[in-house]
């Protein structure tokens, strides 16, 4: 009687147990079904700045062009200091050579600066942290973009355009250097690419700045750089 009076004070009256258990079931079977036909269906909400899984790199200006096509175009860097006129080299170092014709023609050159010098040695470019008012995601992107290594049987002498790297293989970027002096130790190592075809004394004065280090006090800045189709004689 002890037990039917517990359940008695939930309002079971004197039935059964069993039957007290069955309808305690149905009951609760009920209001979890009522409750889950009322809730709609969720899913984890959608983060603002997701981006697609398969998302490609951006095209850029000579991307699916041969050899013979980059061998046409010279590049103007023209700095504080003066131009700086340069033919490519593409049958050696095509991906190099690429490279350096999009950065120059989609404009991410432009305000950066030779941002170290080694006096009778080299000058050195291509820093894109170094453009004025900083860098977009889209320019930092491109300048940790990695490029093959490109060794090729192109002497390092004055006057060529080589691809700085880190002493790890393939570490490349869009870093490059100008030889103001033959650098024999270079060669079969870098991927030189381009050749300075006219300015070289402003390459020259460059190198002649003054230096804390190999920084210069006064970094000559590429107010431009240009691709057009190469000039004889220039």
């Amino acid at each position: 009687m002890a037990f039917d009076t517990l359940y008695t004070r939930f309002g079971f009256g004197g039935k059964s147990v069993s039957m007290r258990l069955i309808q305690l079931l149905m009951l609760t079977a009920a209001l979890s079904f009522a409750a889950s036909s009322q809730t709609p269906p969720e899913k984890d909400p959608a983060k603002a700045n997701s981006r697609p899984a398969d998302q490609q790199k951006k095209a850029e200006p000579f991307d699916g062009a041969d050899a013979a096509t980059m061998a046409k175009q010279c590049v103007t860097l023209d700095t504080d200091a003066g131009a700086i006129v340069a033919e490519m080299y593409p049958e050696h170092a095509s991906e190099s050579v690429r490279s350096f014709l999009n950065i120059a023609e989609l404009g991410y050159l432009n305000t950066t600066t030779f941002s170290r010098v080694v006096p009778g040695f080299v000058i050195q470019g291509g820093d894109l942290w170094t453009r004025e008012g900083g860098v977009t995601f889209e320019i930092g992107s491109r300048g940790r973009r990695v490029l093959p290594d490109e060794p090729n049987k192109v002497l390092h002498t004055r006057g060529i355009l080589s691809m700085a790297r880190g002493e790890e293989a393939n570490t490349a970027t869009t870093n490059f250097f100008i030889l103001v002096g033959d650098a024999p130790h270079l060669d079969g190592s870098f991927a030189a690419f381009g050749k300075v075809t006219k300015g070289m004394d402003v390459v020259d004065a460059i190198n002649g700045a003054k230096l804390e280090g190999e920084k210069p006090e006064k970094p000559v800045r590429i107010k431009m750089a240009t691709v057009a189709a190469c000039v004889a004689g220039s």
